[in-house]
């Protein structure tokens, strides 16, 4: 499956898109109105198009779907979780720099199930 960038999840769509997902996968959890949000999103949106077919990621609103946020704990903008098997492997809160991203998702994806 192509793909062009990270796809848009809700509540509605999370359990398949996420959780039952085949590949481990990266989760944006941001705001529109959040300004680290919209500084972090052109290196998700690159790390996508990368890691193509060895990892999903996906996005998802917190102002529109504030029941999972509040599932997942998030308390802060941009928060990254990382989901393998449907559970979570890894987080990371905050505007991370590209490689503190790519340190993590390389972890994710060497781990052996």
């Amino acid at each position: 499956m192509s793909t062009s960038g990270p796809i848009h999840t809700s509540e509605k769509n999370f359990e398949n898109d996420v959780l039952k997902s085949d590949l481990p996968v990266l989760v944006d959890f941001w705001a529109e109105w959040c300004g680290p949000c919209r500084t972090i999103s052109p290196i998700v949106e690159e790390l996508s198009k990368e890691y193509e077919g060895r990892m999903r990621f996906a996005k998802l609103d917190v102002d529109t779907n504030g029941g999972l946020a509040q599932q997942f704990g998030v308390q802060g903008i941009p928060t990254l979780i990382f989901f393998r098997g449907g559970s979570e492997a890894g987080r990371i809160v905050g505007a991370a720099p590209k490689n503190q991203l790519i340190d993590n998702i390389n972890k994710i994806l060497t781990v052996k199930t």
